[in-house]
């Protein structure tokens, strides 16, 4: 297993070098690797399998409401660090390859499915949960248009990297689940999804700023 120094360096690397300066991204990679480091025999698409079962298994408690939906936000949080868990383990042990950093990236995008579908189940207006699952998925959308574009750089981290989209997922549906019995759960989730969709349209809007000068180069 590499040490953290290397392997967040490596990671960089495998996303296009991408920074690592940010205290949320550092934070969330190193308890990623922190995690890694005693399951390092395990193989990375087991991580990657788990985290999307996990993120589809939110859905129903966030049905059920009340209560549940903190069994919700918390599964929602798991799931996340399970989908950082098969990359530490892919980077971190030498394992990465370009196929795994595709299946990946796939099932980063059914996951945020996933999240948008439990923030509608929890009672976010339907075309709110559209949109926060659409701004999760455009960001990295321009992102790969831009490398076929021949821009090899990730660029600046923006608003709304993939720890930003777990973590208010996640502390919405708890929220919600905390405050049940005083009959405002729903309330609570349509201010965290359109929190959310707001941080996604920003980060939108940084993404294109950057895009914009890049390929004006």
């Amino acid at each position: 297993m590499l040490s953290r120094e290397d392997y967040l360096a490596a990671w960089s690397r495998w996303h296009g070098g991408a920074g690592t300066e940010s205290r949320l991204v550092r934070g969330w990679l190193s308890l990623a690797y922190t995690l890694a480091r005693p399951l390092a025999g395990l193989p990375p698409v087991v991580a990657t399998a788990l985290g999307l079962l996990v993120a589809a298994v939110s859905v129903e408690p966030s049905a059920a409401g009340g209560p549940w939906l903190m069994v919700a936000g918390v599964l929602v949080g798991i799931s996340g660090l399970l989908d950082s868990l098969d990359g530490a383990l892919a980077v971190g042990t030498g394992r990465a390859s370009r196929r795994g950093f595709v299946l990946d990236s796939v099932v980063d995008r059914l996951t945020e499915a996933a999240y948008a579908t439990a923030l509608w189940a929890a009672g976010a207006p339907g075309w709110l949960a559209v949109v926060f699952g659409a701004l999760c998925w455009l960001s990295d959308y321009l992102r790969a248009r831009a490398g076929q574009a021949g821009v090899s750089e990730t660029g600046a981290l923006s608003v709304w990297e993939r720890p930003t989209r777990v973590i208010m997922t996640g502390l919405t549906l708890a929220g919600a689940g905390v405050v049940s019995a005083l009959g405002v759960a729903d309330l609570v989730v349509t201010v965290g999804t359109a929190a959310g969709a707001l941080l996604g349209a920003v980060g939108v809007v940084q993404l294109g700023v950057w895009l914009r000068r890049m390929l004006a180069d």
